[in-house]
């Protein structure tokens, strides 16, 4: 058996001092070396084998916070672990206490496509850090091969009432392939459009109308959340297709990110698969003639396995159930504590599963220090995240 850890880790805006990335948006020196200070001690407790950082605007930054963790982790090893000539130094106490460096890990970056050299203007990409490195190169997608059309249909006729094209992610979708143990698994990382609403900037204008506040446009507003939940949808299925196509060749899956979107919400089910009913047996088929016309008890199993092979489970669902805890925050935004960043896993980790390759031992959760701007600390949470980190503790079956 192999144990290993896999975080997600959204950085909130990772950028060198001195730089605008949005409007009147910036680091002092002095600001920037706080935030870089609080990162490594982050990523030094989190120790985690894999990471999915989000919100990275520039890689070396991040490439120096993180050998600053190992420079904190190797001092650490040496104030703490006892050299060999002592005979307690092999208990399990100081393997637990050990930190790996990153030294041999790899290090893959995705830099937003819509980002822009223009001060105030820039955009955020991912990045992903595997001390496994990568079986293959990393994918990357953003702009969409072909435009993804989703189509309308009017109810109660069969006339076409239109489309929702999407061409390209607001933030880039990260692959990678990732050998652990013998076994390959892919993991994804992704940060979907944000809950803030999308508006329209009118020819000749220099802003959209709908964020003139003194002016409140409540049904303007109201379209801007539609445009931004149309897009988060979409790239959810965009996401949720490329894990298809690992569930098709039986790979086993992680999704790791910013789903911006609560656990119950629209988006999470389109990334994770719908939950089968208990009993397809009591249902109409879908070409029913009669009343009686139902699913065969051998058509329910044979629709449950298919909806379970392709369903992919929540890391926090599964920690609430083991730990009987109540509920999971990793944001605060407008004042409210939410859970937006998520863990899935297929069923390959699912102890219930006959062909399980793993499962989850334990979720970690590092969010003590969890404020926004409704909040009186909110200058810490500028340096900090509005983001918890959250990990989840892996038990991996060697292969063969």
């Amino acid at each position: 058996m192999t144990e290993f850890t896999i975080a997600s880790f959204n950085v909130k805006n990772l950028i060198g001092p001195d730089q605008e990335y949005y409007k009147f948006q910036s680091y002092t020196p002095e600001e920037y070396a706080w935030k870089s200070d609080w990162m490594a001690d982050q990523l030094l407790t989190l120790d985690a084998d894999i990471v999915g950082f989000q919100e990275i605007f520039e890689e070396a930054p991040l490439r120096e916070i993180i050998a600053e963790t190992d420079r904190r982790g190797q001092e650490a090893n040496a104030a703490s672990l006892p050299d060999r000539s002592k005979r307690y130094h092999r208990k399990a106490i100081f393997r637990k206490l050990a930190y790996t460096p990153y030294t041999e890990a790899e290090l893959a970056f995705a830099p937003n496509i819509n980002d822009s050299e223009t001060p105030g203007k820039r955009r955020p990409g991912l990045a992903i850090l595997s001390r496994y490195g990568f079986a293959e190169p990393v994918e990357i997608i953003q702009d969409l091969p072909q435009p993804l059309d989703i189509p309308m249909a009017c109810l109660g006729g069969e006339e076409d009432a239109g489309y929702y094209t999407l061409r390209r992610l607001s933030r880039p979708i990260m692959k990678a392939r990732i050998p652990v143990a013998g076994q390959i698994v892919s993991v994804f990382n992704c940060h979907l459009k944000s809950k803030l609403g999308e508006f329209i900037t009118p020819q000749g204008a220099p802003y959209p109308p709908e964020t003139v506040l003194t002016a409140y446009d409540a049904g303007g507003r109201a379209l801007g959340a539609l445009r931004a939940a149309l897009r988060r949808m979409a790239e959810a299925w965009v996401l949720r297709r490329m894990v298809l196509d690992e569930l098709e060749q039986n790979r086993p899956v992680m999704v790791l990110g910013d789903f911006n979107d609560g656990e119950n919400a629209v988006s999470s089910e389109i990334i994770s698969g719908e939950t089968p009913f208990r009993n397809y047996s009591w249902m109409l088929r879908h070409d029913a003639r009669h009343t009686g016309d139902r699913y065969s008890a051998e058509e329910d199993r044979h629709i449950r396995e298919t909806i379970d092979r392709f369903r992919l489970r929540s890391a926090e669902k599964q920690f609430l159930r083991k730990s009987l805890r109540d509920v999971v925050y990793t944001t605060a935004f407008g004042g409210v504590h939410e859970s937006i960043d998520q863990i899935y896993m297929s069923r390959h980790f699912d102890p219930d599963w006959a062909g399980h390759i793993g499962e989850m031992e334990y979720f970690s959760v590092f969010n003590d220090h969890l404020t926004d701007g409704s909040h009186p600390e909110a200058p810490y949470n500028k340096l900090a995240s509005d983001h918890g980190q959250i990990m989840a503790h892996m038990r991996l079956k060697s292969a063969g």
